[in-house]
This record gives C-alpha cells, sequence and structure tokens, in this order.
C-alpha cells in the first residue's frame, strides 16, 4: 500500500530498490534481471493495480539536485530519478527558478515526470526538459535523451511507448530562463492571484497549491491518483458542433486542427460527481478524479470508469481515455 495512491493492498513477489546507476548495472548483471514480468515504479501516484503482480518491481531510488550550467540565461538542473516531484519544485522556487511552479503539488518522482509528460495550469514538463539519462535494461547500457528524442505527447512520451520497461530513468536535467515567463491564463488561477499582492514564481506555486488543497483530495487521506482521465483532443469542427448544443462547453486550444475539451466538464455533465457504487465512486469536488473509500478492489475502480466511459460515449459521442496505467 505504500507504492500506490490508491492504497490497494497489492502484494509483489520481488522488489529491488536501486540507489544509483551501479546499483542498476549489477541488478541487471544477476539472475534477479531475468525475472518476468517486470515494472518500473516511482512514488506509484498514476497507476491502478487490479491484482496482485508475479514478477519483479523495480523502484529507482537515486537522489540528488545539482546545477550543472548557470549562465546569464540558462539554468541546467539535474535532478535523480528518486527525488520527490513536488519537493523539487519546492527546491526550484525556493531559489526563485521559474517554469515549474504550475506544477505544484503534483505527487511522484522526479524519474516519472518526463514518462506521463506531467501537466497542469498551462505548463507541461516538456516545456523545461533538457534530457532524460537512463539505462536500458537489455545490457545495461547509459543513454541520454533528448527533449526531441522524448517524443513527448498530451500526458505521454517515448517511455509509455517504444520504451516501455526498456529503461530505467537515472536523471532528468532540466533548463530554466532566468527570464521569468509565468503563466497564468487559467481563470483558476487568475483568481486565486487576485488574493496575493504580486504575480511571481513563490505566489503561482502557493496559488497552484491553494487550488488544488480546495478541489482535489490528498492521497494520503483518501485513495486516488489524481486524475483518472484525459482531456480528450477533437478536431476542431467536432468542437463546434457540440457547442452548438452545450453553449457551456469548455474549449481549449491544443494542437493544429485539434481543441481540448474538459473531460470533468463532460463526467459532470453526465451525473457523475460526487457518485458512490460500493467502496469506490468520483471525488465530490472533482468528478475526474475515482477514488477508494477504503477497500476497493482494483477491479471495481476500473469498473466504475468504464461506466463512466460509457456513459460520456452515449451522450457526446467522444472516448474518455484512462490518464492512469491500469496493471494487471
Amino acid at each position: 500500500m505504500a507504492f500506490n495512491t490508491f492504497h490497494m493492498d497489492i502484494k509483489t513477489r520481488y522488489m529491488a530498490e536501486l540507489k544509483g546507476i551501479k546499483a542498476i548495472q549489477d541488478f541487471l548483471a544477476s539472475p534477479f534481471a531475468l525475472i518476468r514480468p517486470r515494472l518500473i515504479l516511482g512514488g506509484g501516484s498514476n497507476i491502478l493495480f487490479t491484482a496482485d503482480f508475479d514478477g519483479m518491481i523495480i523502484r529507482p531510488v537515486i537522489k540528488g539536485i545539482e546545477k550543472t550550467v548557470d549562465n546569464a540565461d540558462n539554468l541546467l538542473i539535474r535532478a535523480g530519478a528518486g527525488e520527490d516531484w513536488d519537493s523539487f519544485v519546492a527546491w526550484c522556487v525556493s531559489a526563485d527558478i521559474g517554469g515549474i511552479e504550475n506544477l505544484s503539488l503534483i505527487p511522484g518522482t522526479v524519474g516519472a515526470s518526463p514518462v506521463q509528460n506531467i501537466g497542469a495550469y498551462g505548463v507541461e514538463i516538456r516545456d523545461v526538459i533538457h534530457s532524460v539519462e537512463a539505462v536500458r535494461l537489455d545490457n545495461g547500457e547509459m543513454i541520454k535523451l533528448t527533449e526531441k528524442d522524448c517524443h513527448f505527447g498530451y500526458r505521454d512520451s517515448i517511455f509509455k511507448n517504444e520504451l516501455s520497461n526498456k529503461v530505467i530513468i537515472t536523471y532528468v536535467t532540466y533548463c530554466f530562463n532566468k527570464r521569468h515567463d509565468v503563466r497564468t491564463g487559467y481563470a483558476d488561477l487568475e483568481r486565486e492571484l487576485n488574493n496575493y499582492s504580486e504575480v511571481s514564481v513563490k505566489s503561482i506555486r502557493e496559488a497552484v497549491i491553494a487550488i488544488r488543497r480546495s478541489k482535489l483530495p490528498d492521497p494520503a487521506e483518501i485513495g486516488n491518483a489524481g486524475s483518472f482521465f484525459k482531456n480528450p483532443l477533437v478536431v476542431a469542427d467536432q468542437a463546434a458542433m457540440l457547442r452548438k448544443v452545450y453553449p457551456d462547453m469548455p474549449v481549449y486550444q491544443s494542437n493544429i486542427g485539434h481543441v481540448k475539451l474538459s473531460a470533468a466538464w463532460l463526467i459532470d455533465q453526465c451525473g457523475w460527481k460526487g457518485i458512490r457504487l460500493g467502496n469506490t465512486g468520483t471525488y465530490s469536488k472533482q468528478p475526474l478524479i475515482l477514488v477508494n473509500y477504503g477497500s476497493a478492489t482494483g477491479s471495481e475502480i476500473l469498473d466504475f470508469a468504464r461506466k463512466i466511459q460509457s456513459s460520456v460515449m452515449d451522450r457526446f459521442g467522444i472516448t474518455l481515455d484512462l490518464e492512469v496505467n491500469v496493471i494487471g
């Protein structure tokens, strides 16, 4: 339960916690590396187990934060994959380093940040990724990928596709512009910032934390994995047709030819906000979040999610894709 934020009572046959590159390479040279299946796990904050894991879970717990480049324009900060993500954000903000303050209070680890291309309030991690270091599981080779190499997409990357469970991320290097280019374009954030005397890296972090705490359940208190569904991307023409029927439907600009819709709004319109079925349900303040009320199984939560998907498809003709990774 300590390694999945849904608080599932899940067991694994084997687990290896690896504290450095040499430890990873030594592990890969040992008989334990032959155990299958295997899963690379960070903080367990974006995962739903539907059964015990009958294999090897690998947890990189590499620590350390250091400046590697500091010039007139940019800072490069290299952080170990095992560093807690929000603690890293706090470290940057305390040093007046801007760029990831909008990503405050997102659970997980530094190593997980590029896997999911985490994002919030107009910022994605791809905006500041300089490079990602990893070790290949097949031969122990160390590799380094640039931002372009990572093939980032909306909540997507090469680490969820071609390199899924094929590499262990060891370090992530972020590039921060010393000229703070703050992003405050989200209505919730703009409203909250009205409570502060100035807009700064520090006030944006505090505002984001205040918003998230007012809307989102604390995983330490109630089991959840944050947003369970992705915001759907649809062609602009489809969004325009829906707006004729639902003029209040939120629409956000995204890729060329596509716009982003609010999954939370779609779920709410279908009447799922605050609904509980047995041991699971949607959070009362945010229907995008599915919660474990104490003894839900992964299968129960997944079945509940499928009901929501069917409901949204029936009413809007839109597919809601899962943001969490289902293992089982």
